[in-house]
C-alpha cells in the first residue's frame, strides 16, 4: 500500500507531519505538499506553462520520501498521477488542516481539492480538518490560534478510518471529509454521518473598498463579519460544534438532464436553427 499525503497549508505545517506519520502504519508513506500556503486553492492546478512549476526533496522527521512542489495541493496529487514520484499511489490522504472545512468551505478548501483531485485520478482521497478553537469551525486558522492544536486526536481519526478503506477498498474511488473537533481524543464520545451545511457559523456579512493611500485606482476590500450562528446538529459544521467528529462522503459531479428551463432551450434551438 502507498499513501500520498498532501495538505494546502505548505510543507512546513505541524499537522501534516503529524498526519504523516500517523499513516506510516498503513503503508509506504510519500509526503508531496505546496511549497507554501496555499489555502483556499480549491482543486485549482493553475496554468502550468506560467508557473513552470518545480519540485524539491525536503526532509521530514520520520518521513522516508518528501517532497515540496510550487504549486497546489491539486497539482501535487496531479503529478502523482502522472508518476512524477515514481510508482502508483493507492490512496490520498490530505491534512490536518488547521480550521474545519465544512459547509460552503467545501467548495474552496484547498484539502478537499486535493481529495478529490484523487478520485478524478482513479483514487480514493480523505480530507481531514480539524477545529481551531476561538475561530469557529468553518475557515482557516491563524498561526496564534494554533498553540493548543489537538492534532493527535485528528491523526487518531484519520488513522482508523484510513485502516478501514486499506482493508476494504471500495471499488468505485471514494471522497471522505472528516472533520474532528479540538479535543482530546477521550473527550470525543460520538460521530455522525453528517450533510453538509448551508449556513456558515459566522459569514462575512459586507465588502467594501478601501483606497490605498499614493496609489490612485488601487484598494483593498475590508469584510465585515455577522453575528455566529448555531447550526443545525446534523449538519458538518453543527456536528463538530457539538463535540463529534463528522463524516461526509462528498459525490462526485453528475450532468443531470433538467426540463425546468425552457428559455434556455428555446434560445439555442433560435441559435442553430437559423
Amino acid at each position: 500500500m502507498r499513501l500520498l499525503v498532501t495538505n494546502d497549508d505548505g510543507i512546513d505545517s505541524v499537522g501534516l507531519h503529524v498526519l504523516a506519520r500517523a499513516m506510516r502504519a498503513h503503508g509506504d508513506v510519500v509526503v508531496v505538499a505546496p511549497d507554501r500556503e496555499f489555502s483556499g486553492a480549491g482543486a485549482a492546478i493553475g496554468s502550468l506553462q506560467d508557473m513552470k512549476p518545480e519540485i524539491s526533496r525536503v526532509e521530514l522527521d520520520g518521513i522516508d520520501e518528501a517532497w515540496a512542489v510550487t504549486g497546489a495541493p491539486a497539482l501535487c496529487v496531479f503529478f502523482a498521477r502522472l508518476g512524477v514520484f515514481d510508482g502508483p499511489f493507492d490512496l490520498v490522504v490530505a491534512g490536518i488542516n488547521p480550521g474545519n472545512n465544512v459547509g460552503r468551505a467545501v467548495y474552496h478548501s484547498g484539502t478537499v481539492g486535493a481529495a478529490l483531485t484523487a478520485r478524478n485520478s482513479g483514487l480514493s482521497g480523505i480530507a481531514v480538518s480539524q477545529a481551531v478553537a476561538g475561530y469557529g469551525v468553518e475557515g482557516q486558522g491563524w498561526a496564534e490560534m494554533l498553540a493548543d492544536m489537538k492534532w493527535e486526536t485528528a491523526a487518531a481519526v484519520a488513522s482508523e478510518i484510513v485502516a478501514a478503506l486499506v482493508a476494504d477498498m471500495p471499488a468505485a474511488p471514494t471522497v471522505v471529509n472528516v472533520n474532528v473537533p479540538n479535543v482530546e481524543l477521550s473527550e470525543i464520545t460520538s460521530w455522525r454521518h453528517a450533510v453538509v451545511g448551508t449556513v456558515p457559523p459566522r459569514a462575512v456579512s459586507s465588502a467594501e473598498k478601501v483606497p490605498v493611500e499614493g496609489r490612485e485606482g488601487v484598494y483593498t476590500v475590508r469584510m465585515g463579519w455577522g453575528d455566529a450562528q448555531q447550526l443545525p446538529s446534523e449538519t458538518d459544521g453543527g456536528a463538530v460544534e457539538r463535540g463529534e467528529v463528522a463524516i461526509t462522503y462528498l459525490g462526485p459531479l453528475q450532468a443531470e438532464p433538467r426540463d425546468d428551463l425552457p428559455a434556455i432551450d428555446a434560445a439555442l434551438d433560435r441559435l442553430v436553427k437559423h
